[in-house]
């Protein structure tokens, strides 16, 4: 991630001349999952604060970013995007940081190499800090409080001071995503990242936790250990191996909260228009994506890639709508939808919606969100996921792009770089009973390292499947010579 323009404006007057609404115009339509501060003048002397930062994005990242995306649109790379269903300011450490970096990155490899296919690397990280939720409250042994949103808005601890939601909270989000920034760039920009590193990735995580090398680590060791002799070859064939030290990696979550999304909206210096510079790939959510609503209409005057979550109560018309309302102008890269459906309906419902969306011309990336359709309670109570629930929806998903010759363009899990055991199933055979041993998030159950890879070779498989019966849309440029 590399420096680039930033953008500048900071002031309320300064967004209003670009055409964005005021927060005072967004709240009149009355947003979704916000919180209910109770002290509107210290919310606003948070805001003035927020706006008188630095960015944390540039602009011209936000731009490169699309660019990539377009090429997802197109059919001509895949994206991966991943990382914590909810952050916190406790796991902002170089630790917990670089596991989840570690894990993305293996998952990358194996999907460029065994799938042959250009990956954009996208972070659900450095903002992922606000949850909307399905209830307001939660109630334990007769006490209701208000429901945990996320450390952007509250504590998780069950008491009435931790619960009551705080503003100051928001310059904490600021803080914890730009130490997490600042070290993501590090990472991918100084020799962490480079490719000629894979053994060390797994083996790194091996010996962390001291376990042995699951099926999944056992075949990327042996992929990696291809990857090498290729990497060997292009060194003596005279490849410049310095192109493989770094990569792009970029950071995303979803826009939740109006008033720190408005207060890192900065005015580019280059164009005079409005960015969203909290994250470079910003998304709404299936509960806030209301056609009159109020994170719309923030959203459409923003030059970000944008994402949108569509759950199983979308319809194409729904779709083509918030297409037609995000993206007038039909720009690649603009709009990314987000399936969140669930592995009993996605291939039921997903056919309808790609096919209007595709006849209307428009060039979408298409992600499939396998985890938050997938979600229940186990017997002890735990909440939890099953792998082959995920990998039945993220199937679902290609089975309905193969049947339709569009391009399935990329992955959105929820994975964490450390041996936890939240989701069960997966080649580690991961059962009810073992959710107690390291069940460690505050919201949405993750998959670990090990999972996190069994699904990335899962789907390098389909799309190998996929580019080979897809012979008029290659996903490469390079073709063998025969004589």
């Amino acid at each position: 991630m590399a420096s680039r323009v930033p953008a500048t404006g900071t002031t309320p007057e300064l967004l209003k001349a670009a055409g964005l609404p005021t927060l005072a115009e967004l709240h009149a339509l009355d947003p979704k999952q916000q919180p209910g501060y109770a002290d509107p003048a210290k919310v606003d002397q948070v805001v003035d604060s927020l706006r008188r930062l630095p960015p944390l994005v540039f602009a011209g990242e936000c731009d490169e970013l699309r660019g990539q995306l377009a090429k997802v649109a197109a059919g001509e790379a895949f994206i991966l995007q991943g990382g914590d269903c909810a952050e916190t300011f406790d796991g902002v450490t170089a630790t917990n940081i670089q596991g989840k970096l570690r894990t993305l990155l293996s998952m990358a490899v194996v999907l460029t190499y065994a799938a042959q296919v250009p990956v954009v690397k996208i972070g659900r990280l450095a903002g992922q800090y606000a949850k909307p939720r399905s209830s307001d409250v939660e109630t334990r042994d007769g006490v209701s409080l208000p429901a945990y949103r996320g450390d952007a808005v509250n504590g998780f601890a069950f008491t009435p001071e931790s619960r009551t939601p705080d503003p100051d909270r928001l310059l904490g989000v600021y803080n914890a995503s730009a130490a997490t920034l600042n070290l993501a760039r590090g990472f991918v920009t100084g020799g962490f990242a480079d490719i000629r590193t894979m053994h060390t990735w797994n083996s790194t995580f091996v010996n962390q936790y001291g376990v042995r090398a699951s099926g999944a680590g056992q075949r990327y060791e042996q992929l990696a250990a291809e990857i090498e002799r290729a990497l060997a070859f292009m060194v003596a064939a005279g490849v410049d191996p310095e192109k493989m030290r770094t990569v792009d990696f970029y950071s995303s979550h979803e826009a939740l909260i109006l008033e720190y999304e408005h207060a890192l909206t900065r005015i580019d210096s280059r164009t005079q228009r409005p960015y969203d510079t909290s994250g470079h790939f910003i998304w709404i959510g299936e509960r806030t994506r209301q056609l009159d609503g109020a994170h719309v209409e923030l959203f459409r005057h923003l030059r970000n890639p944008i994402g949108v979550k569509l759950g199983p109560t979308t319809t194409a018309d729904t779709a083509l709508e918030l297409a037609d309302r995000l993206d007038p102008d039909h720009e690649p890269g603009r709009i990314t939808f987000i399936t969140r459906m669930g592995a009993g309906r996605i291939r039921d419902l997903l056919p309808e919606v790609v096919e209007k969306v595709t006849a209307s011309g428009r060039q979408v990336a298409w992600i499939c969100d396998p985890m938050h359709g997938n979600t229940f309670e186990a017997a002890n109570g735990y909440k939890t996921r099953a792998f082959s629930d995920v990998i039945d929806e993220l199937n679902g998903f290609f089975d309905v792009h193969d049947e339709l010759g569009t391009w399935p363009g990329g992955v959105h899990v929820e994975l964490t770089g450390d041996d936890v055991t939240e989701c069960v199933g997966g080649a580690d055979e991961l059962v009810e009973a073992d959710l107690v041993n390291r069940y460690e998030t505050l919201c949405d159950p993750r998959l670990n390292r090990n999972q996190s890879l069994e699904l990335a070779f899962l789907v390098a498989e389909r799309l190998t499947d996929g580019r080979i019966n897809r012979s008029a849309n290659p996903v490469q440029d390079f073709q063998p010579i025969t004589f």
